[in-house]
């Protein structure tokens, strides 16, 4: 059963179409990404979702009820802001059960509440706490809790660990990513990094000038990018794209290798080290080319090299459309599946 489903929206500023004719569906349960760079129309997409935007064309579904006009407040979702939107003069406990008092729960449900999701993201000992008292963590904790407190059958979150260190937000995105799978709810959950979209997601749409790219699982959008955009989009580093007459050849830097003949002759610039593996980026003709080694590469600035890879590790697409052209690798899959 589809949790959420778009049907044709779109979103106008002014001549500026943010969301250009958006259909996608949340399944029951998923954590969906939308991924993309700034001003893709990620962020305006999850808006029209909560109902804080009004769309102007299109339909917008939630548990199989229309809710295109809807209020947010009638649409039974929760939302995590970028910003934590928490009350300074409020306790950790009193963030949490805001939303419930403002609704008039009786107070032995919303204590009971309380509790449990006081458990579920790690707040026990802090309810008594003010936000001024917490690290960026917990307050981003925080909104979560007031996030599932309303036990909402939908949750969305606007690129919630953004303000976060590098650290905190791999450890914030495998709990939001357990919270979720543990709980059984429907997230949309909007980034502009790839990584999170990658490790967290059950299917990512990537966006890009308020259309959709491409809407697939993660594996779909690393080994079968759809478009060029997609290609380099995704991955670290980026799918080398080589122009090699009418069309551009792709290949993933962890697919090519440094060979002591025949291959193509590069001469490397640059050379990363990385720890468990290193990055040396070289040059072929003018046309920069990353290659991953496994662990501390040998190669020096200046050398010159010979680089090779496997046909099968190959993706094409149309140098001027950008779309993904058919490789021999790619009909002997499609033979192969039936």
């Amino acid at each position: 059963m589809s949790a959420i489903r778009l049907d044709h929206v779109s979103k106008n500023w002014g001549s500026m179409r943010a969301v250009d004719d958006v259909s996608l569906t949340a399944e029951e349960g998923a954590l969906l990404v939308l991924l993309g760079p700034s001003g893709c129309g990620k962020s305006t997409t999850l808006r029209l979702i909560a109902g804080l935007e009004q769309a102007d064309g299109g339909t917008i579904a939630i548990g199989g009820a229309d809710v295109t006009h809807l209020t947010p407040a009638r649409r039974k979702i929760s939302m995590v802001f970028q910003s934590y939107a928490l009350f300074p003069h409020l306790s950790v406990a009193e963030n949490i059960v805001f939303g419930l008092r403002v609704r008039r729960m009786p107070r032995a449900e919303r204590d009971e509440r309380l509790k449990r999701v006081a458990d579920i993201v790690g707040l026990g000992q802090l309810l008594d706490r003010k936000p001024s008292q917490l690290s960026g963590g917990q307050r981003q904790r925080v909104a979560l809790g007031r996030a599932i407190i309303a036990e909402a059958r939908v949750c969305l979150m606007d690129e919630p660990l953004s303000n976060l260190d590098a650290k905190l937000r791999h450890e914030m995105r495998t709990e939001i990513r357990a919270l979720q799978q543990r709980l059984g709810m429907t997230m949309v959950y909007v980034t502009h990094d790839q990584t999170e979209a990658m490790t967290m997601a059950d299917r990512i749409v990537l966006m890009r000038d308020g259309r959709i790219e491409q809407n697939g699982t993660p594996e779909e959008l690393y080994n079968r990018p759809a478009t060029a955009f997609t290609a380099r989009f995704i991955g670290t580093p980026p799918m080398n794209l080589i122009p090699q007459g009418e069309r551009l050849i792709g290949v993933r830097p962890e697919h090519i290798r440094i060979v002591s003949q025949d291959g193509h002759v590069a001469r490397v610039t640059t050379v990363e080290h990385l720890g468990a593996d290193s990055i040396v980026l070289c040059d072929i003709g003018g046309q920069p080319v990353s290659v991953r080694q496994d662990g501390f590469s040998g190669a020096r600035p200046g050398d010159d090299v010979r680089l090779a890879w496997d046909a099968g590790h190959e993706h094409q697409f149309g140098k001027d459309s950008g779309r993904r052209l058919e490789t021999a690798a790619d009909a002997a899959r499609r033979i192969a599946s039936g």
